[in-house]
């Protein structure tokens, strides 16, 4: 049986902006950890482009965006 909790899109738009957040941080934190300017790059890049999937997540949460009204 699923849940109501599990019905709700809310629950899990907020549970993958949580995780997308935990790997950002956690990407930003290893720029600190590498000395290759190059990985450093990617992983700052990488940490941009999930900050731009986790406001999708949030737009289409908020529905403020054309898309998902």
């Amino acid at each position: 049986m699923i849940s109501e909790q599990d019905r709700d899109p809310r629950h899990h738009t907020q549970n993958m902006q949580a995780r997308l957040q935990e790997t950002m941080d956690h990407l930003r934190e290893d720029i600190e950890k590498v000395d290759e300017p190059q990985l450093k790059a990617m992983f700052e890049t990488a940490a941009e482009v999930l900050g731009g999937l986790k406001k999708a997540f949030g737009d289409y949460e908020k529905k403020n965006e054309a898309a998902w009204q």
